[in-house]
């Protein structure tokens, strides 16, 4: 072995500073950590020019519609200009960017799903920005995320309205779910994991902010997610966030809602109760409870804590808040 060899350098991960320190940042927020065109988690891909953040799927039909309506880049792979990483920043991501495009969603148009056909895919993300069936009426937005005034922004070969499904998504009322604290949660990088929290409820998904570098980390944010009348468990799962790889799953568990949302409607209107017990969700084998978990009315609101072991993990503890809101 020669001495060049023998003694090579020790490669060391460059560090992300300015711009690219920015995109980084917006790509952890929890609205971008899911594509904003059908939920599916860890996309790889955006659109500089709309500012969203796109999963594998739809990132190919983005590209399909060509550079002047979707600028498709690769957060790993590509070399991202200041200007592109500038438009990403100023419009903020998937949340603000989906509050325009999808402003005037209507009811019987459902978003596809990670697992929906590209045809149905293809007819929706086309719908969405390159038809802009979606915006307010007198509006339209150009290739350079600019408003511009048009007397329509309907177009008579779009067949999407004939196509999409009936819409089910009847809701009974709404949950604000405070996820409060993990506790001993598993190692997925050398020493330690940077965790978040999905929570899934029906096609509905909301994510926490990652808590770098921490395995007991304390979060204290509360999500908010809508019922459907047909609703199952709510869904938790932990991951740890990784830039430029898949994000490692640090856990799962699976809520019973129905101990809460059973008790708080045969009590109606909690605000013309007193406080009191109404309910429990009870620990079993089966159930990943770590103690009873008692539904009542405080102050007249109907709340639940609930303290879960995650499953199919070597460790970890999780600890929420659940609040039921009715539909007035």
């Amino acid at each position: 072995m020669s001495t060049a060899q023998r003694y090579q350098p020790i490669k060391t991960t460059k560090p992300v500073v300015g711009k690219a320190r920015k995109l980084k940042d917006l790509m952890q927020r929890g609205d971008n950590r899911v594509c904003a065109d059908c939920s599916a988690p860890d996309p790889k891909f955006a659109s500089s020019n709309i500012g969203v953040f796109l999963c594998l799927k739809c990132g190919d039909v983005h590209r399909a519609l060509g550079p002047d309506i979707s600028n498709i880049l690769s957060v790993t792979l590509d070399d991202w200009s200041d200007t592109d990483i500038d438009s990403m920043v100023e419009v903020g991501g998937n949340s603000y960017a989906n509050s325009i495009y999808e402003a005037f969603l209507p009811k019987d148009h459902p978003k596809p799903k990670p697992d929906s056909p590209m045809e149905y895919r293809t007819e929706f993300i086309r719908a969405k920005y390159e038809i802009q069936d979606f915006l307010k009426p007198s509006l339209r937005i150009t290739s350079k995320s600019g408003f511009e005034s048009t007397n329509s922004v309907k177009s008579d070969d779009s067949s999407f309205s004939k196509r999409v499904p009936e819409d089910t998504r009847e809701f009974v009322g709404k949950l604000n779910i405070t996820v409060v604290k993990g506790t001993q949660l598993a190692v997925r990088d050398m020493l330690t994991s940077d965790p978040y929290v999905v929570l899934t409820l029906g096609e509905q998904k909301a994510l926490t902010t990652v808590k770098a570098s921490d395995l007991n980390p304390i979060w204290n944010e509360v999500l908010n997610l809508s019922v459907p009348r047909n609703y199952g468990p709510l869904k938790l799962e932990v991951y740890d966030h990784d830039t430029f790889s898949a994000d490692d799953i640090m856990g799962e568990a699976e809520i019973d809602l129905k101990p809460m949302i059973t008790a708080a409607m045969a009590f109606g209107d909690p605000s013309f109760h007193a406080d009191m017990q109404i309910g429990r969700w009870f620990m079993t084998r089966d159930n990943c409870l770590l103690t009873d978990s008692i539904v009542n009315i405080v102050s007249g609101k109907v709340k639940q804590e609930v303290y879960l072991k995650l499953q199919n993990v070597e460790s970890g503890e999780m600890e929420l808040e659940l609040e039921w809101a009715r539909l007035d």
